[in-house]
């Protein structure tokens, strides 16, 4: 038997060790991973996935903050410098219902909220167990991610043009629907292919999509994305659709030949200074990152995110993205809601010229060009998506404003 004082040594020693890891971008959650893994329903990673819509609010926010440890992922490498965020003057969102932030972020289990004006932090608060270095899920957030990076794929020419059809650069979708889709129809998601985005439906295209066994090496979602087929004429009509940004994810990934992990390691997350290593999941056929969700990040990164759309992709006297891309990206090509909001390029456009990447259970990166204002959230919210829930969200936003310069 060893002595208490060699077991305290020893544990003490093991927590040292996992905390260098954690500093080497290596989570300390993968201890704890394996156990949460065997829990979820599912035979394979893919029905495990899936099972995610169905997570109880425990389940939720204990495995969102480990969801690179618990699935299949690839790590998106920092690089040598930071771009440290300066701290500004603090503000106190003011919601007309004299609601106060904690109150906001307990009700709705908002895990982290950050401010960004002028690039330095008005606001920053997390909620208990959550901090500056906690990595957390952002679901389709990721979507608007995906978008940015097929953004420098055309700057650097690896998609030679929107009006490309995707059988072009994805060899398997030829013979069928899908391949006769443009690359700006699946960014725009205006491919006319029938899908369906209920997150509380289990027999939904959202909730199926990773369901079957793998077919060799191919991605679950080309196997099955191929058997769906037009509805309406492409180009005429927006359908909201997961399925098809993990066809951007691909799209992205056969043109330049790397994973979304190292492409945004290399073109995004080390030149524009990112603080920590991020994890992005991973197809578990094809080994492929998935191109609709799966982003783990911490908040602070997520909201230099946001200054990079600020900025417009400029770094130095470089610019990262295209210019046809960025004309489109953030505008409102297609109306979506009766308040005159819309979509563009995997971006949610607001009336006011605002735009915003979301996610499922709460995530949210909020951008206003007009006020050099960047509002990021993390959270796990007690359903997918309501009503209520996304107005609570603009309450939020619009406490901000209220009490911004």
């Amino acid at each position: 038997m060893i002595p208490n004082n060699k077991l305290l040594i020893l544990l003490f020693i093991t927590l040292v060790t996992l905390s260098i890891k954690a500093q080497d971008c290596q989570s300390l959650d993968t201890v704890f991973a394996p156990k949460e893994r065997e829990q979820i329903s599912g035979e394979t990673m893919g029905q495990k996935l899936e099972s995610l819509l169905f997570w109880s609010q425990d389940e939720k926010e204990r495995r969102f903050p480990m969801m690179q440890a618990i699935f299949p992922s690839h790590r998106v490498q920092v690089g040598k410098t930071v771009d440290e965020l300066d701290q500004g003057q603090s503000i106190t969102p003011q919601w007309k219902d004299n609601r106060s932030l904690d109150s906001y972020m307990k009700v709705n289990h908002i895990k982290g909220v950050l401010v960004l004006q002028n690039d330095s932090i008005r606001l920053e608060k997390y909620a208990a167990g959550v901090d500056q270095e906690s990595l957390w899920t952002s679901f389709s957030m990721a979507k608007s991610v995906s978008s940015m990076l097929l953004g420098v794929a055309l700057k650097e020419g690896a998609i030679e043009s929107l009006d490309d059809v995707l059988q072009k650069y994805i060899p398997e979708l030829k013979g069928h629907d899908y391949g006769k889709v443009t690359v700006r129809q699946l960014l725009t998601m205006t491919s006319g292919i029938a899908w369906n985005e209920d997150y509380e439906d289990p027999n939904a295209d959202v909730a199926q999509m990773y369901q079957n066994p793998c077919e060799n090496s191919e991605s679950h979602i080309l196997t099955y994305m191929k058997s769906l087929k037009f509805a309406h004429e492409p180009g005429t009509h927006w359908n909201y659709s997961t399925g098809e940004t993990d066809l951007v994810g691909i799209l992205i990934q056969k043109a330049t030949g790397k994973s979304l992990a190292d492409y945004l390691s290399e073109k995004i997350w080390q030149p524009w200074g990112m603080k920590y290593c991020a994890y992005w999941l991973a197809d578990e056929c094809s080994n492929l990152n998935i191109g609709g969700s799966g982003l783990s990040a911490s908040l602070r990164d997520y909201a230099r995110l946001g200054t990079l759309m600020l900025n417009e992709g400029r770094l130095g006297d470089q610019n990262l993205l295209a210019e046809e891309y960025l004309e489109n990206a953030t505008a409102l090509l297609n109306e979506t809601d009766d308040q005159g909001g819309g979509y563009g390029y995997l971006w949610w456009r607001f009336k006011n010229g605002s735009y915003a990447a979301v996610g499922i259970f709460g995530q949210m990166l909020y951008i206003d060009p007009h006020k050099d204002l960047v509002i990021a959230q993390i959270a796990a919210w007690p359903k997918a998506s309501s009503k209520n829930l996304t107005k609570g969200r603009r309450a939020f936003i619009e406490a901000v404003q209220r009490v911004i310069d």
